[in-house]
């Protein structure tokens, strides 16, 4: 079954430990800049987003790469970067649309979430449950239901 990771953004707290055990899973040290995950901050709102990779079906960073170094795993549906093709032209980082693909300027490598081969790590350290590795249909079926919610809410506040 398909996976996907879901960011309930309401329930980040911004402490940035998915930015830190993504560095150490992947490149051994802890580094947010190395991270294939980025929480953005609105301190003054008190607004945390984590951001990564959305592995479009139809991927833009894939369209563009000239030397096709960017392809789709069907098994983990997951995008994933094939580095020993990658030239560096950093293609794939102007046209994400989620600012999901990075450039790793110590490694000198593009980086963007590969799903720790389908077992996401930054989960498994979210505390606070902003992050989840959930089958896709019912992560769509979570958002529907708080539509719904919404929606519901609203009509009671106008009837």
């Amino acid at each position: 079954m398909e996976k996907m990771i879901v960011v309930e953004a309401e329930k980040c707290t911004g402490c940035r430990m998915c930015e830190m055990v993504c560095s150490v899973s992947h490149e051994g040290v802890s580094n947010p800049a190395r991270a294939r995950i980025g929480v953005v901050k609105w301190e003054a709102d008190g607004y945390y987003l984590p951001m990564l990779c959305q592995q479009c079906e139809d991927a833009p960073c894939a369209a563009v790469c000239p030397v096709k170094a960017i392809t789709r795993d069907q098994e983990l549906a997951r995008v994933v970067v094939d580095l020993d093709k990658c030239i560096g032209c950093k293609l794939c980082i102007s046209i994400c649309p989620f600012g999901g693909m990075g450039y790793d300027v110590i490694g000198r490598k593009v980086i963007k979430c590969d799903l720790c081969g389908g077992d996401p790590v930054c989960v498994k350290f979210c505390d606070p449950g902003a992050l989840q590795y959930v089958d896709a249909n019912k992560a769509d079926m979570k958002k529907k239901r708080q539509a719904g919610k919404n929606l519901s809410e609203l009509m009671r506040k106008h009837a």
